[in-house]
């Protein structure tokens, strides 16, 4: 499952027995992997800013998770045409967000323990806000780009009465620099072929004899040439109205149709330049973290990961990459990154207001092997942490018992702390 659960517990010995006693439980019967999920020491403050960064952290929560699942549908919209790699795009610090998540470490470059908590929140906050402001100049100006090649699309694809002609005709069928002679395009009926072809010399005086020619053809009807001297234009097309022929508004103008094409040609490699299809793809499987070495001590066994490149080094790997979705890999792994720097700052405020001080708690990351388990995972944790709020289990294991202004249900009780990271948003 791409869900997990972060919890913590005091980390007195009479709690990291009941971890030790959940885990053993949620292993034997194949409810969840485990692994200890590491938090530095912060500088605690007052209690009251613990409270306001509460309800700040929540609120930052919310907009980072948020934010990368409009990059997840960015890198989509823009890998239009190769959807199928669209997860080995999705990375953080090169690996995949799964392994990412459960092999966690904080950044204590980026995000310094040492100082205050709120400015740590702050730095997280400002940085979030900078990846959203760039997304949506970025985005919008591919949108455009996407309107625009769509509208010349369109033109291109509506019939011979509405389309563009610019891709249809050429030079040679037009009789051009004549100060007399024009060359209209008529839209003739697919019944009408015949009727065409033995009345158009006679619709007006001065058409030139055998001058008609078909040139393109949609489901309803053809586009026909036909050469007239320009004074008889406007008596020719009331004559072709009157036998139900249609005189297409269309005079040849070689710039502009060069234009138009050149307008098709430069969009539609605007549009592929932001994400090419022979770019540098990170490696598949790639189990590297950049920057820092990996300390995970796990409850289980998990695989550790090695140290490997930085976001810059690989920014640079993917230079065969559009900017686009160059961009969108590096800054999507930045704002994934935060989030879960965000979720681990939760536990901790959370975990202090909650147990007290002085600081001392257990963060444990959970992975639901499957969605059916998720309930009796559940009861598990209610029955092994249940005395951390007597008050609250009383409510629920004893229906008898009523305590006025309570009112919780099994399915959002938590004696624990509890959050949730749910990466199916991003599928």
């Amino acid at each position: 499952m791409s869900e997990f659960w972060l919890i913590s517990a005091p980390g007195d010995q009479e709690n990291l027995q009941a971890l030790e006693r959940m885990n053993t439980v949620t292993t034997k019967s194949n409810l969840s992997y485990n692994t200890k999920f590491s938090i530095p020491d912060f500088k605690v403050g007052t209690l009251d800013s613990l409270v306001g960064l509460s309800d700040e952290l929540g609120k930052l929560d919310t907009f980072a998770e948020s934010l990368i699942k409009k990059m997840a549908q960015s890198v989509v919209e823009v890998m239009e045409d190769a959807k199928g790699k669209v997860p080995e795009n999705l990375l953080a610090n090169g690996v995949d967000l799964t392994s990412f998540v459960t092999h966690f470490e904080w950044d204590m470059a980026k995000y310094p323990a040492k100082q205050p908590l709120v400015g740590v929140v702050d730095t997280l906050a400002k940085q979030l806000a900078q990846i959203e402001t760039d997304l949506k100049s970025r985005t919008a100006a591919y949108n455009t780009l996407k309107t625009n090649l769509e509208n010349l699309e369109k033109r291109s694809m509506g019939n011979l009465s509405t389309r563009t002609l610019s891709d249809i005709v050429s030079k040679e069928d037009f009789v051009l620099g004549s100060e007399y002679l024009v060359t209209l395009l008529v839209i003739v009926p697919k019944p009408s072929y015949a009727q065409w072809q033995k009345t158009y010399e006679s619709l007006s005086d001065m058409v030139v004899p055998r001058s008609t020619k078909l040139i393109a053809e949609d489901n309803e009807g053809g586009l026909f040439t036909v050469t007239l001297f320009r004074k008889v234009i406007e008596d020719f097309k009331t004559k072709a109205k009157e036998n139900k022929f249609t005189v297409r508004e269309f005079y040849y103008d070689e710039k502009e149709i060069k234009r138009e094409r050149e307008e098709m040609s430069r969009l539609l490699s605007d549009k592929k330049q932001q994400y090419q299809t022979s770019c540098v793809a990170l490696k598949k499987g790639s189990s590297t973290f950049p920057d820092h070495k990996v300390k995970v001590t796990p409850l289980g066994h998990p695989d550790r990961p090695t140290a490997g490149q930085t976001d810059r080094e690989r920014e640079s790997e993917g230079e065969g990459e559009g900017p686009l979705l160059r961009w969108l890999k590096v800054n999507f792994s930045e704002a994934f990154i935060a989030w879960i720097h965000i979720k681990a700052l939760r536990v901790f405020v959370e975990s202090v207001l909650r147990y007290g001080l002085p600081v001392n708690f257990q963060a444990v990351l959970l992975q639901p092997h499957k969605k059916s388990s998720t309930k009796r995972l559940r009861e598990v944790l209610n029955s092994v942490f249940r005395h951390l709020d007597q008050v609250a289990a009383a409510s629920i294991l004893d229906a008898s018992v009523e305590i006025p202004g309570l009112q919780l249900s099994t399915q959002d009780y938590f004696p624990y702390v509890y959050f949730r990271i749910d990466l199916s948003l991003l599928d």
